[in-house]
């Protein structure tokens, strides 16, 4: 099931969403993330809901390809829901039985909660889905040039955080492949109590740390391999060019930022 999870990895594609410089992306899904959990309006998360949608629309992915990659993601969403649904003791009392005792304010913060956990993690998957790991690190890189000024090793800051997103479907295929290995060894972990179950997982842990280093080795010695020095003197064989439509996505954007602060008043 992990196997299917697709955040960080890219399919090649010509949509609208594509061909966007990755600067404004990045910027879009920043503001988009700051200003989603600013507003308790429905109105502004029905307007988040309609941009994400728009995105996921505009990008031209497969649905059944993104739905089966984002069903291990609504586990999270459905145990925030659940989290706060138990948790939050305000409002009145909805259901009583004993232990078990639900207030309307937990339905309502698990949902407002959820949804907007849910919004980001799709807008963030529709990031990655449609940035090329070149395209992403150069977006990163003009983001933070600025800090250059103050020594900060942009290049290699933007590589690593590439990287790192990118590794997230690999360590999540090895993950699947030492849980069948353990299975096949008479493991379990579909059955027991939670603590029984947890510590089912600490052996997949040791062998996944393993391959975890191995894999960053490996990367390590190829980039070694191929003459990589740092970004300091190097140039770029393909440029980033802004263009209108980056200008009025950003705009899109920020419209909505503001209607999230204005609402709030």
């Amino acid at each position: 099931m992990l196997e299917h999870v697709i955040i960080g990895q890219y399919v090649p594609g010509k949509s609208f969403v594509h061909s966007l410089d990755p600067r404004a992306k990045l910027i879009a899904v920043i503001i988009f993330m700051i200003f989603l959990f600013v507003s308790r309006d429905p109105l502004v998360l029905g307007t988040a809901a309609a941009l994400t949608v728009a995105a996921f629309l505009s990008a031209g992915i497969p649905f059944r390809f993104f739905w089966k990659g984002i069903r291990v993601i609504l586990l999270i969403v459905v145990f925030t829901f659940l989290l706060h649904l138990f948790m939050t003791r305000d409002g009145t009392v909805l259901v009583s039985l004993g232990w078990l005792t639900i207030y309307s304010g937990g339905v309502i913060e698990g949902s407002l909660i959820a949804t907007r956990l849910f919004l980001l993690i799709v807008l963030a998957t529709m990031l990655t889905l449609t940035t090329t790991p070149v395209d992403l690190t150069d977006g990163m890189e003009r983001l933070m040039h600025p800090l250059n000024r103050f020594r900060v090793p942009v290049y290699e800051l933007a590589l690593t955080m590439s990287i790192a997103l990118r590794f997230i479907p690999t360590l999540l295929t090895e993950t699947e492949k030492i849980l069948k290995a353990q299975t096949a060894r008479g493991a379990t972990f579909s059955s027991g109590s939670i603590w029984k179950r947890l510590n089912a997982f600490i052996p997949v842990l040791v062998p996944l740390f393993v391959q975890s280093f191995q894999r960053a080795e490996e990367l390590a010695e190829a980039m070694e391999a191929r003459g990589y020095a740092g970004g300091e003197g190097r140039t770029k064989f393909r440029q980033l060019a802004w263009r209108n439509r980056d200008t009025v996505v950003l705009l899109v954007f920020a419209a909505f930022g503001v209607w999230s602060v204005l609402s709030v008043g």
